[in-house]
């Protein structure tokens, strides 16, 4: 049924708790799991030359693929297919365009739970992407990050 799995990760702990469900997805249907990281792009400074603004970029860029590839190991241990990939823009436009653009057939993501007024100001990913997919969204709902005192 599904052949290729995408997983959004933004770098957080609570992105990263829709992992075992994309995993278990993944390893029942045999499917592909796609690592998605997308990157804000850099807004244009008058002070930044366009030099120093595509090494900060370039940065950004490897830090994202080197935080999926930590990622990958996780998911090889469950003999299941794993690639990484990285885009810049606004995430539920990226995610629903990636969906698109790679015959992605099951978008795995966390939702934070926000509500009320904070859904609201801030609008929410997930909302965004279940509204624009073509595909069926499985989202989980991720528990808060305990905080240490």
């Amino acid at each position: 049924m599904y052949k290729r799995i995408l997983i959004p990760l933004d770098g957080s702990a609570l992105a990263e708790q829709a992992l075992p469900h994309a995993i278990t997805q993944a390893r029942h249907f045999e499917a592909e799991l796609v690592l998605l990281q997308i990157l804000a792009p850099l807004p244009s400074a008058p002070l930044m030359g366009e030099v120093a603004r595509g090494r900060a970029q370039a940065s950004l860029n490897a830090s994202a693929s080197e935080y999926l590839e930590h990622i990958v190991p996780r998911v090889q241990e469950h003999d299941t297919p794993v690639r990484v990939a990285t885009v810049e823009g606004s995430p539920h436009v990226q995610i629903t365009e990636f969906v698109e653009a790679n015959e992605v057939d099951l978008i795995v993501m966390s939702t934070r739970g926000q509500s009320g007024l904070s859904r609201w100001l801030m609008g929410s990913v997930a909302d965004r992407v279940v509204r624009g997919a073509t595909v069926p969204v499985l989202l989980v709902r991720a528990a808060k990050e305990k905080t240490e005192a």
